[in-house]
């Protein structure tokens, strides 16, 4: 089954390690096959890793576009999650958390990042940020 991305004029995009933009006006792409695919909006700089959650995120993220070296970020990635875990008692929250790293076993890295993004979300409403993409930089969400 493909993947259907519609790209805003100028946005980027990473597609298996390669750093890509759209031009000047809107279009589709369709990817008839597995790639690891990020948009920019979910695509997160090491500067903007400054939460728990966005902690647990980044190895994810990391294992997801570069597949091969994913053993290299595992590490990294159970620290930061028993970290995250230890610190909630939200019980929907930590389901999320087991559910990840359930993803992260099976290798499904992509699925495991969206249920990432549900981390940060959480970790923001309780912090009282204002709701943002995934960098600090990007306000317009």
């Amino acid at each position: 089954m493909a993947l259907k991305l519609s790209l805003k004029p100028g946005e980027k995009f990473v597609l298996n390690g390669a750093v890509l933009q759209n031009g000047d006006r809107r279009s589709v792409l369709l990817l008839q096959n597995k790639a690891s695919i990020l948009r920019e909006k979910d695509i997160m700089q090491v500067e903007d890793v400054n939460s728990p959650a966005r902690h647990v995120y980044f190895p994810v993220m990391m294992m997801y576009l570069d597949e091969a070296g994913a053993p290299r970020y595992h590490d990294e990635f159970l620290r930061r999650l028993s970290e995250f875990m230890g610190a909630i008692s939200n019980p929907d929250v930590i389901v999320d958390c087991v559910n990840i790293s359930k993803h992260l076993l099976e290798r499904e890295y992509y699925k495991a990042l969206m249920l990432c993004r549900k981390l940060i979300e959480y970790e923001d409403e309780r912090l009282g940020h204002v709701p943002a993409s995934l960098s600090t930089g990007d306000r317009a969400g």
